[in-house]
């Protein structure tokens, strides 16, 4: 029988720690890694140039910035879900995204993911915190979703089978859609299932993204029913190239054989099955398939140049084996977005299960003889069908049947979208029970038409943007902390010059001056105004000072004015406000990399070398970040030491 039961997993982890309390006005960190730059846009595929252009992000609102971990680890228990049967045992995080740590196939005693031994944020997801291992849930946009490291609900729910099933789900609010991940094991079967909907509630379309990357050991060769592949790296290029051999006779389908981080999208044909393996040098692997709305596929690889092998130890342990990501997604590439018309849904099946090939044949310089034979075994444990018949008496019997036990609690913002919509959402619920501190002023503007104001001397709750809460706010009494959400819903509509006149009101009348003051300082430096942005910076970081806004504030402000005064060539003024930040947030490795900065632009090169050769880590260095090496490469022409190279590309 198949069962369902929670568990405790312990695990080395770095506590996330808390947001960052400043709005995510600008646009993601690290966005332009993925970009594609206008020569190459316009020699692609039109369909796929318009997936590529559609409704890029402007900021990452109304989800905050999580920045507030560091890399020291302690033992940590972890609350999970185990799904098992006779053949399989899925270990699922539900407070960490869902993530399925672990997929242990007992006839053989594999492991079939990539199994991270410790829990290491790093700022990979779009909001930051994000961590390494096992099979995850992207939705949202081109990137690691922002609940990388947020919890969702979880509940038994009645699979097809009749048997137990996990239904994972949440509000994604980048693009404010629900989904649901339900996963089961039927009696017997050597394969995970997962049943995945995203649905738009709105009358509006909106563009939808989904990605479901699965970590896998390097030492594979990764297989997918295609000829060609779209090669995307950290030089923003998009080049369609043959697989497995380059050029320049490199096998592409290993991992091992890359220089450099790359991602290869394989050009899937019109109507071949859907899938994607890993196999080891004995055969043995993981393979993923899916019904055809999953479409496309794709490897990524870190390749073995000193920027990648340093990131992947920065994401575990020293001394612990590489991964490689084997990825499913809706579109040919994870640059496209498709548009999901309003009231209208995606949804499909994916299953993950063991394979054993011929290494002779899935392992051999014949690319066609090799896909073949992966195929066939493929067919036999699970034929196609099977795969589609499954997702027919799932969709049709089981979506949308109620929990029956709830397992875990998300976030109340699905609660409160229900609240304001009044959307009927059969198999997810999301019950005002869910309600938190978070969403009760805005229950309240719902309930009353009053947004009210955070208590005496604290600092601003947490906004909402989408356009029937600007609609309240611009009709609700215009006091400071309203014009401070309603010029943020202003600014992530694109209406700039609105949400600077709603901040510019709010500040004549504000006691605590610094939220105002920040998004000020924003719409400055965006507008290319640098100098007086860095003032307004400084100015904030001096009110929460006098209002006492705590160490997680004067951190956040200190940090975007110091660097904000060093870039308009204030080191001066840089030193005066460094000296006011507390000793603790100093010592933290972001600190001591801005410090190596700031001595340079004092002159001061040997105490911005000695701070280097003192060692320092900054916890939330964005992925494809070089700014440590062009730090460093100002200093000496020595070559970059192996702890600060986290370079992506080609120098």
């Amino acid at each position: 029988m198949t069962i369902v039961r929670r568990a405790v997993l312990t695990l080395p982890a770095a506590p996330l720690g808390p947001d960052n309390p400043l709005p995510a006005l600008r646009a993601p960190a690290g966005a332009g890694a993925h970009a594609v730059d206008a020569r190459t846009l316009a020699e692609l595929p039109r369909d796929m140039a318009r997936g590529i252009g559609r409704a890029p992000l402007r900021s990452l609102l109304p989800v905050p910035v999580r920045d507030g971990y560091g890399r020291e680890r302690t033992p940590v228990d972890l609350d999970t879900i185990v799904i098992e049967n006779d053949r399989l045992r899925a270990t699922v995080l539900p407070g960490l995204g869902g993530r399925v740590h672990s997929l242990h196939h007992k006839p053989t005693g594999r492991e079939l993911l990539y199994r991270n031994p410790v829990l290491q944020p790093a700022a990979f997801a779009l909001n930051g915190a994000w961590f390494s291992g096992g099979i995850e849930w992207n939705i949202g946009a081109t990137g690691h979703t922002t609940l990388s490291c947020s919890p969702l609900h979880a509940a038994v729910v009645r699979a097809p089978d009749g048997g137990p099933m996990l239904r994972l789900w949440e509000w994604e609010r980048l693009r404010d859609l629900p989904f649901q991940v339900d996963l089961w094991l039927p009696e017997g079967s050597d394969f995970l299932y997962a049943g995945v909907r995203v649905r738009n509630p709105h009358e509006r379309p909106v563009p939808a993204y989904w990605w479901s990357n699965t970590a896998v050991p390097e030492e594979r060769r990764v297989l997918a029913p295609a000829d060609a592949a779209w090669h995307h790296g950290y030089e923003r290029g998009l080049n369609r190239l043959p697989v497995p051999v380059a050029e320049d006779g490199t096998d592409r389908s290993y991992p091992l054989n890359g220089t450099h981080a790359a991602d290869y999208f394989y050009d899937l044909p019109e109507g071949w099955r859907r899938w994607i393996a890993a196999l080891d040098a004995d055969g043995h692997g993981l393979v993923q398939t899916s019904t055809d709305a999953l479409r496309g596929r794709k490897l990524f690889l870190w390749g073995t140049g000193r920027g990648g092998r340093r990131r992947q130890e920065w994401l575990t342990e020293p001394g612990t084996p590489g991964y490689a990501e084997i990825q499913a997604g809706l579109a040919r590439t994870q640059l496209e977005h498709l548009e999901l018309a309003g009231g209208a849904e995606f949804s499909w099946l994916e299953a993950y299960g063991p394979l054993a090939a011929d290494p002779a044949a899935a392992l051999g310089d014949d690319w066609a003889a090799a896909r073949a034979d992966v195929e066939a075994r493929l067919a036999a444990a699970l034929p196609r069908a099977d795969v589609d018949a499954a997702y027919t008496a799932w969709r049709e019997g089981a979506a949308d049947a109620g929990p029956e036990t709830v397992l875990a609690t998300g976030s109340g913002w699905g609660a409160l979208e229900v609240l304001r919509g009044g959307h009927e959402l059969p198999g997810t619920p999301f019950p005002e029970s869910t309600l938190g501190p978070d969403q009760e002023p805005w229950r309240e503007l719902l309930r009353t038409g009053v947004l009210p104001p955070p208590a005496k001397g604290a600092g601003p709750g947490a906004p909402l943007v989408a356009a029937p809460w600007r609609d309240m706010l611009e009709t609700a009494p215009a006091d400071p902390s309203t014009e401070y959400h309603l010029g943020i819903a202003q600014w992530h509509a694109g209406d700039r010059a609105q949400a600077v006149r709603s901040w510019e009101r709010g500040l004549h009348r504000a006691e605590v001056r610094w939220p105002l003051l920040y998004c000020l300082a924003v719409a400055d430096r965006e507008e290319g105004h640098p100098r007086r942005a860095a003032e307004r910076f400084a100015e904030a970081f001096a009110d929460q000072a006098d209002h006492d806004g705590g160490e997680l504030v004067a951190a956040a402000l200190g940090r975007e004015a110091v660097e904000a005064l060093l870039a308009t060539g204030r080191p001066g003024p840089a030193r005066e406000l460094w000296a006011r930040l507390p000793d603790e947030v100093r010592e933290r490795g972001a600190f001591r990399f801005l410090e190596v900065r700031m001595l340079l632009a004092e002159g001061r090169t040997d105490g911005a070398r000695a701070v280097f050769d003192e060692g320092f880590e900054v916890a939330d260095l964005r992925e494809g970040a070089e700014v440590l090496g062009e730090v460093w490469a100002e200093l000496t022409d020595e070559p970059l030491p192996d702890a600060y190279e986290f370079r992506m590309r080609p120098s």
